[in-house]
């Protein structure tokens, strides 16, 4: 924990990524000259009941009916509250020293391209403002997308203006469920968009054949080699060839997807582990290559963060370019995202644009985000 600037106003951000994984909840405070004063910061462990829920949902599934929709909304709302509340008490943080609250919610249906488009959290705010006493912003995704952007990803706006560079054109890249990038030019100028599956696959696959929720330091794809048959299946996939913006999730990229590409062959559950790895490091790597070609430096946030062997298939396919963890530029990895809907709700309050145009696609800078007073 680090000490409190009483000059500056704290923010609390809270979000659940597509792995859903657990809530990040993160105190933070933004000094006048730039920059994030992280606090504290805690990881709130999701109940197996509401996330093997939360991931069926965010697969395609169906709800069973309107009103188990309905309560999972309310229920998310709770959880979220409970974790913003766990780290006020952690950190000895009263409510009334909090600004606000930034709630990313958690995504069940994320379809940019539909007909019309939409994009849908829940983890109802109402609920974190009367459980917290703490006014909430959430929503933040939705008028992008009514403004005929994508909605995601929203952290690029957070990165330049934490991570921006002059002297040399560098990326962030979140290796979360699923991997996005901010690509940030040494002029100033700014690209983000998703790649592909990160760790909503790996985690799945190590889930489902060694029962651990992830790949501990990435030992498992360690044991296993590349099929490069089914990689090239994999890489097939009309999404990646899309031009940005673009953005993706579960119901894109899930493990019945990865078996229809297996052709009818047998394989061993450590290749197809490493093969996915394999996938998410060539992604990102063509993406790169494709969007910002001088790049010189990777700052890493998420939690494939942690896996070693990720890492060093991300270096072998960009040689000469330094790949680190964003603690190098002095921002917590863990919490990156938590930290930046915490500024997001900032920059709501006082009444500044959130999205990037050049990012999202929408039609122009957009306000983001509904306001729950205390």
């Amino acid at each position: 924990m680090n000490p409190v600037d009483p000059q500056l106003p704290l923010f609390l951000g809270l979000m659940s990524g597509t792995s859903a994984d657990g809530i990040d909840a993160a105190l933070v405070q933004f000094p006048q000259e730039g920059g994030c004063r992280f606090v504290h910061g805690q990881t709130h462990a999701w109940d197996d009941a509401t996330r093997e829920a939360l991931i069926a949902l965010g697969q395609g599934a169906e709800p069973a009916s309107l009103d188990g929709l309905g309560q999972l909304d309310a229920q998310v709302g709770i959880c979220f509250a409970a974790a913003a509340n766990q780290l006020l008490k952690a950190a000895g943080i009263t409510a009334a020293q909090v600004r606000a609250i930034g709630s990313h919610g958690q995504t069940i249906r994320h379809r940019p391209l539909a007909e019309p488009a939409f994009t849908w959290q829940i983890g109802d705010a109402n609920r974190i403002a009367e459980l917290t006493g703490i006014t909430t912003v959430a929503d933040f995704r939705r008028r992008d997308v009514a403004a005929g952007g994508h909605g995601a990803p929203l952290m690029p706006a957070f990165h330049l203006a934490m991570l921006g560079n002059a002297d040399e054109d560098r990326a962030v890249l979140n290796l979360g469920g699923i991997a996005n990038l901010s690509l940030i030019a040494r002029d100033g100028s700014l690209r983000g968009f998703d790649t592909g599956p990160a760790n909503a696959l790996l985690d799945g696959w190590c889930q489902r054949h060694l029962g651990h929720p992830f790949d501990a330091d990435g030992a498992f794809a360690a044991n296993g080699r590349v099929d490069e048959e089914l990689l090239a299946r994999l890489l097939s996939e009309s999404w990646f060839s899309l031009p940005p913006p673009k953005s993706t999730g579960r119901e894109q990229f899930h493990l019945a997807w990865v078996e229809a590409q297996f052709d009818g062959r047998s394989l061993a559950a450590a290749d197809v582990q490493a093969t996915l790895l394999e996938l998410t490091a060539a992604t990102v790597a063509d993406a790169l290559l494709a969007h910002l070609p001088d790049v010189q430096r990777v700052l890493v946030c998420g939690g494939g963060v942690r896996n070693p062997q990720l890492l060093l298939r991300l270096q072998a396919r960009l040689p000469g370019v330094h790949i680190g963890s964003s603690a190098q530029s002095g921002l917590d990895p863990d919490y990156m995202e938590a930290m930046g809907f915490a500024w997001l709700a900032q920059e709501t309050l006082a009444g500044r644009p959130g999205n990037l145009p050049s990012v999202s696609g929408a039609r122009g800078p957009r306000i983001l985000g509904a306001i729950h007073p205390a």
